[in-house]
């Protein structure tokens, strides 16, 4: 029995990560890119194709390849897995400057996000890192936060919120950036846990609520958890084509927090928790596609399960190593069934 359950936990860990790879890959050719601009170089994507050759960021790369938003997301596994209990601030910033230089050296042209560069700037100019991080307001800690949902059970939500914090504090040490992150790693706890994205969604919300009593206040990091809930409530039950329109409208889908998180939940929702459909209908929305992809088909998939994601689109993937993969799901499910409570025991 415990085996069976661990294989499970581990299936929707999968779920996560390769869903928000599937999401960061099927945008990355329209990240950028308005919705009339998306029409006219790809018509509607429901496949993984290259982008346009004057691509502002993503020209170059092949159909299917990943991009920072993945990449980031298995270096905070990892980070996470070496730090132990207490979060190494300063591994993760080498971590993530050794990183840009191998981007670099790739000849790519998507780097560390405005967040991430101004206090990575600061650090090297001798700020502290938990210093550091206090302008942090855009998107780059919710997108690479699912490692923390897998990690840390949805049992003790304070406890969750806590390590939420504490990966964002280089960074993103904002009460809007935290109330964001926090939402995204709580739904996909709730799903590795075996939730709907229904109960995910929700329990979502109360992790904002959490978060933005941490960090730096900036303005709108009071209202994620009212963001995020209006903006499910605004496309529920409307057709696909529609609900796009509305999040283009109304949610916003720019890379800051206010617009994409909420977003993302606006897809999940459209969705109805399907992974792939999650990556689809966000890649047809225009703006920060790729982020917004991967936190929504990460967390659809965490509810879901990799038996749920089209393994034929897996496939064509590039620049991912599913090993890899699946060693970083492996462990950091270890890491938390070994907290203990019903989980470990079951």
């Amino acid at each position: 029995m415990k085996g069976r359950y661990r294989e499970a936990v581990v299936d929707r860990a999968m779920g996560a990560l390769l869903g928000g790879a599937l999401g960061d890959a099927l945008g990355m050719p329209t990240q950028l890119l308005s919705p009339a601009e998306i029409r006219s170089a790809y018509g509607f994507v429901d496949r993984l194709v290259a982008p346009v050759p004057d691509h502002p960021v993503s020209r170059g790369l092949p159909a299917g390849a990943i991009t920072d938003d993945t990449e980031q997301t298995l270096l905070l596994g990892r980070i996470l897995l070496e730090s132990g209990p207490a979060f190494d601030h300063r591994r993760w910033v080498n971590a993530l400057l050794d990183w840009e230089r191998d981007v670099k050296a790739r000849g790519s042209y998507d780097l560390l996000g405005p967040s991430t560069k101004r206090a990575i700037d600061a650090i090297n100019d001798g700020i502290e890192p938990e210093e550091a991080g206090r302008t942090g307001d855009t998107n780059g800690a919710a997108m690479r936060i699912a490692p923390v949902g897998i990690l840390m059970p949805p049992e003790s939500l304070d406890a969750l919120v806590a390590k939420v914090d504490e990966t964002c504090r280089a960074t993103h040490n904002t009460s809007i950036a935290i109330a964001s992150a926090a939402a995204v790693a709580a739904a996909v706890s709730c799903g590795i846990s075996g939730a709907s994205w229904q109960e995910a969604s929700s329990h979502a919300a109360e992790a904002a609520r959490r978060g933005a009593a941490l960090g730096r206040w900036v303005t709108g990091g009071d209202d994620m958890a009212a963001r995020i809930d209006w903006a499910r409530a605004l496309v529920r039950g409307k057709p696909r084509d529609e609900a796009i329109a509305l999040i283009v409208d109304l949610v916003g889908t720019g890379v800051i927090s206010q617009e994409s998180i909420p977003a993302a939940f606006a897809v999940l929702e459209v969705a109805r928790g399907d992974p792939w459909q999650a990556a689809v209908i966000a890649a047809n929305l225009g703006g920060d596609t790729d982020t917004i992809g991967a936190i929504a088909a990460g967390m659809a998939g965490a509810c879901a399960g990799l038996s749920a994601l089209p393994r034929e689109r897996i496939a064509e993937l590039k620049g991912l190593d599913l090993d890899e993969v699946r060693r970083l799901a492996g462990d950091l499910v270890s890491a938390r069934l070994a907290q203990g409570g019903g989980e470990a025991a079951a």
